[in-house]
């Protein structure tokens, strides 16, 4: 058992499995996650998709909540799905963006 706390950078980095299939970028360099709460054993993650009403909406949440409670301390984990503000493609990293169009 890991005894060192969780922090938000060990949730981001583990998200970062969780693959949009479309776009085959994981959800983080997406800009996708807007927000990490982590408090004790728990874990809730707010995020949204590229767009609303997207197919993959269960595959990607059940994804991070998979991803989330595979992490030593994780109990439980939430996902908060919001629509504001609205995802745009300028919310990727460089790097993702570079690898667009």
């Amino acid at each position: 058992m890991n005894s060192t706390p969780l922090t938000e950078s060990d949730v981001l980095t583990a998200l970062r499995e969780v693959m949009d299939p479309e776009m085959g970028i994981d959800i983080v360099s997406l800009g996708l996650i807007y927000d990490v709460r982590i408090e004790g054993a728990s874990v809730l993650v707010r995020m949204t998709l590229t767009m609303r009403g997207c197919p993959m909406h269960d595959s990607i949440t059940g994804g991070v909540r998979l991803v989330l409670l595979n992490l030593d301390g994780v109990d439980d984990a939430e996902v908060e799905l919001v629509w504001d503000p609205p995802w745009t493609p300028a919310m990727m990293v460089p790097e993702a963006q570079a690898g667009q169009g």
